[in-house]
């Protein structure tokens, strides 16, 4: 099974605790760092499903190459940006509604032309390979999160 799928699987287990939040971690409740994650792959995703294969640009990133070298993204140091800010408060319903169309992306994102790419503000151009690499990091990320706030 795809990895990303997985880690929605991990994010969907963690919907019954969407209001909890512990202040010494952050300021979000668990529910805003699952709708964060949801904003982020769907947007993410959406973005590559409509982009040009043919205006993708491979180049050198020195972020990028941390990121993919370490596997993390450095806790605090970057703000979201507006786009994939949660502006309300989730519900329940709307998280596993949100899963649900995430689950469906991840499963197209495989047979989109390799070549279809998103363009990270920090990371530069992703194609779909670096895209889902980017996105299990920063999913992880936010899992540490959740499981640090229900420590």
């Amino acid at each position: 099974m795809n990895p990303l799928y997985n880690l929605l699987l991990q994010l969907e287990s963690h919907i019954p605790n969407f209001d909890k939040t512990n202040s010494r971690i952050s300021n979000s409740t668990i529910g805003w760092q699952i709708d964060h994650c949801l904003l982020v792959i769907n947007g993410v995703i959406g973005q590559v499903e409509i982009s040009n294969p043919t205006e993708f640009k491979s180049k050198f990133n020195f972020n990028r190459l941390i990121v993919f070298t370490t596997g993390k993204i450095p806790r605090g140091k970057i703000r979201a940006p507006k786009m994939v800010t949660p502006i309300s408060i989730a519900t329940a319903e709307e998280l596993n509604s949100n899963i649900e169309i995430a689950k469906n992306k991840v499963s197209k994102l495989n047979n989109l032309p390799k070549n279809s790419f998103f363009k990270h503000p920090f990371l530069s151009d992703l194609n779909v390979k670096q895209t889902e690499k980017f996105l299990a990091i920063h999913t992880k990320h936010h899992l540490k999160i959740i499981e640090d706030i229900l420590k």
